[in-house]
């Protein structure tokens, strides 16, 4: 059996060994107080007494803190009225029976059972046993069954055997407060919750208690011929019990909240709802009638019973109720938002399909999703993330009509669903005001956040599932959201087409390296000054047994999205730096030093991995550092910046050569260029396909080329497709330059005209067209 004092805090407390040791010596003393003769047995009486008080001093003072005292208060003043009672009655004449003395002793025992009740009370409210808690009503039973017990063998004997007076209705109003306390008593042993062995030993206090002073009413009221000392040993039992309750570790779970756990009925306690129902009704029949009084009061004491168990059949059932109506709502609701989920999502709209037809119903749904969610939980942690949501929640709700349903479905995903009229254009209005919502921040703990969304809808008239339109709306989101974010788009069915072949391309492409299929193809960068080769850019290529030569314009975004861009952007970097290693060694210590240069996609830079792969292929290939170049876009590094940083910064102490790809294209900060560890600066193709004949590009690529110099960077111009384009930005100063004028991205064995030292100048002009 576990101590309180391992699990629960509080001061420190006695050690088990004098626990163990107060036990015993209060049984030894109730033993010899049983047994001894009458002057010992009174000395170890005035032991027990003197030790319990002082028990009751010790136990919450060691054991509790101060504000959990207070039941131990009123129990503590009870005790010193007992023992006031009890040397009052050993002193003074004439106490011990239905005298007027007997009214001394008595006018400290009565405060001194309110004193008990007061505490027993004071223990229940701070274990805070809930309205559902069936210990409640089983204890009431368990009270008025003893009640009709006390009052037909013990009170009404009493009464009406020896005579009604003032002093015997004093002494029949003991055995009452005892069914009250242990009504009390009862409820603490039957709730739920820990039940320690200071509970056990307060419950058997409280039985001593109630037996004494039932055989003291009916000993006062001559119906039975009870010895004294049978009574004050009882009583001694009870001073015993609840001082070795109050030493013990465990009266600690005395005072503290128990959690409510409302099980199975167990088979004791439905003996005892037995007895105490079966007993009543037993001793009715049996016991002849008497006085009109007493009739009526048994009458009523049934009355309450069969009330009180209606009642307990009552709270039972509605407990039930409400239990499976929580549960009902746990399965079909979300637990942070309370919105609804995907499975009342699912029925509604299926009831909804019923009745469309008939109705002339159009049933649309909105699936949103915010963008770039991740960054928030990435930067403020995930309890921000939570608050997020709940503030989207709460912001749907508002914009939505009070017969539609908002659900979440998803980590960041809600659906709104809807049902009207088709000519009314719901799903449009609501898309373009839930739009116009999300352009204002959310106010957060952590200040105001703007989020955008992307929003799919799509509509059926009845006869759709319900899963299938949720699919469809899904699709339609992620239409939105390639084309930009921050929009919504329509479903049709072409997207469906497009679903299919995405979800077949993705699966051909799961273990495409593991079977060969993928292949790097380098394409020359030159430089510009002397038209010789300077490196390679790797680019990977996917040959498909099944579906051919696939674009990377659609297996990237592919891979990136599903996670795969991890291991085949550690493929394409290692297969790349052992080809520049080839091939330097080709072209010989003395040749023009070459690069390699890899793109590294988003979800690669977000991995832990990242540096230590790199770190590896450096080591394996014994490749210098500064000949591996890694790309990486605007916008991957600025979803995040303070994350990418850390990356960054690491593969910059590698030695490894950082390249900003495609700028101009992103976000194109330099306030954010400048933090960046980067050493080139590649310009997109987009602004070099004008150059060499006056537009507004021009003014752009000078730009560039004048203030990422200032920064101390090179610069590579992508997309050189003509001879004017190379020379204008060899004019302009441009350091390097890559495209078509020199030759499209190929297999490496095609590539040996470029290795070889003496035929690097004459490559390009076979290469142009």
């Amino acid at each position: 059996m576990l101590s309180a004092d391992a699990t629960v805090s509080g001061p420190p407390g006695l050690g088990m060994r004098s626990v163990r040791l107060w036990h015993a010596g209060g049984a030894a003393l109730l033993g010899v107080q049983i047994v001894a003769p009458p002057g010992i047995g009174a000395v170890a009486m005035l032991l027990i007494l003197v030790s319990g008080l002082v028990a009751i001093h010790v136990g919450p003072n060691r054991y509790l803190r101060r504000a959990d005292r207070k039941p131990w208060y009123y129990m503590r003043a009870a005790s010193y009225l007992f023992v006031v009672a009890a040397v009052i009655r050993a002193v003074v004449p004439g106490t011990d029976g239905p005298t007027p003395a007997a009214l001394i002793p008595n006018a400290f025992v009565v405060p001194a059972y309110l004193g008990l009740g007061l505490g027993l009370h004071a223990m229940l409210r701070r274990r805070r046993a809930a309205e559902d808690d069936p210990a409640r009503t089983d204890a009431m039973l368990v009270g008025l069954a003893a009640a009709f017990l006390v009052w037909t063998f013990v009170i009404t004997p009493a009464v009406t055997d020896a005579g009604l007076n003032v002093y015997r209705l004093i002494d029949s109003f003991f055995p009452i407060v005892d069914v009250l306390l242990l009504a009390l008593v009862a409820r603490l042993l039957l709730a739920c919750g820990v039940r320690q062995p200071a509970l056990w030993m307060l419950v058997v206090s409280t039985i001593a208690m109630f037996v004494a002073d039932l055989l003291y009413t009916l000993r006062s009221a001559q119906v039975l011929d009870t010895p004294p000392h049978v009574v004050d040993s009882l009583l001694m039992v009870m001073f015993v019990g609840m001082a070795a309750a109050v030493v013990h570790p465990s009266m600690r779970t005395l005072t503290e909240p128990q959690a409510v756990a409302v099980g199975r009925l167990s088979r004791l306690r439905l003996v005892v709802i037995t007895v105490v129902l079966v007993v009543p009704i037993v001793v009715t029949s049996l016991v002849p009638l008497s006085t009109l009084v007493n009739d009526v009061v048994r009458a009523v004491l049934c009355v309450l019973l069969v009330l009180t168990v209606l009642g307990r059949v009552v709270r039972s059932n509605n407990s039930r109720a409400r239990a499976e109506a929580a549960m009902r709502r746990r399965a079909t609701h979300d637990a942070l938002t309370d919105l609804a989920n995907r499975e009342l999502l699912a029925e509604t709209v299926s009831a909804w399909g019923d009745r469309a037809a008939a109705e002339r119903l159009e049933i649309s749904l909105l699936f949103l999703d915010l963008d770039r969610f991740k960054m928030v939980n990435d930067h403020w942690g995930h309890q921000v993330g939570d608050e997020l949501l709940r503030a989207v929640a709460a912001r749907l709700g508002g914009q939505a009509r009070a017969e539609d349903l908002v659900c979440r479905v998803g980590g960041d995903e809600f659906v709104v669903a809807l049902a009207g009229p088709s000519h009314l254009r719901l799903a449009e209005s609501l898309a373009d005001r839930l739009l116009t919502e999300f352009a204002r921040p959310f106010r957060l703990s952590v200040g105001d956040v703007v989020i955008s969304a992307s929003i799919g809808v799509a509509k059926s008239h009845g006869g759709v599932h319900a899963l299938e339109l949720i699919r469809d709306a899904d699709t339609a989101m992620y239409k939105a959201k390639g084309s930009g974010r921050n929009a919504y788009a329509l479903f049709d069915t072409s997207l469906r087409e497009q679903v299919r072949d995405r979800v077949k391309l993705e699966q051909a492409l799961r273990g495409a390296s593991e079977r060969g299929e993928l292949a790097v193809h380098f394409q020359p960068i030159i430089d510009t000054p002397s038209d010789e080769l300077d490196g390679f850019e790797a680019l990977m290529r996917w040959e498909s047994p099944e579906l051919g030569s696939v674009s990377p314009m659609e297996f990237i975004p592919i891979a990136e999205e599903t996670g795969m861009i991890v291991e085949m952007g550690a493929w394409l970097l290692r297969e790349s730096a052992y080809q520049l290693r080839e091939w330097m060694a080709v072209r010989g210590p003395d040749a023009r030093p070459l690069h390699v240069s890899v793109n590294v996609a988003v979800r690669q830079l977000r991995d832990g991995s990242l540096v230590a792969i790199v770190d590896d292929v450096l080591r394996e290939t014994g490749l210098p550092a500064d000949s591996l170049w890694l790309e990486i876009t605007e916008s991957g590094v600025m979803e995040d910046i303070d994350a990418a940083l850390l990356t960054l910064n690491a593969l910059h102490a590698l030695g490894v050569t950082l390249c900003i790809d495609d700028f101009g294209t992103g976000y194109s900060s330099l306030s954010y260029l400048h933090r960046l560890p980067v050493g080139v600066v590649k310009i997109d193709r987009s602004f070099v396909k004008d150059c060499g004949s006056p537009g507004a590009n021009e003014p752009i690529v000078r730009s560039v080329l004048a203030m990422t110099h200032a920064m101390g960077h090179r610069v590579v111009a992508e997309g050189v497709e003509t001879a004017r384009q190379r020379d204008w930005l060899r004019e302009q100063g441009c350091d390097l330059v890559q495209g078509w004028l020199y030759g499209k991205a190929d297999r490496p064995a095609n590539l040996t005209a470029w290795i070889q030292p003496s035929k690097t100048r004459a490559a390009p002009a076979r290469s142009a067209r």
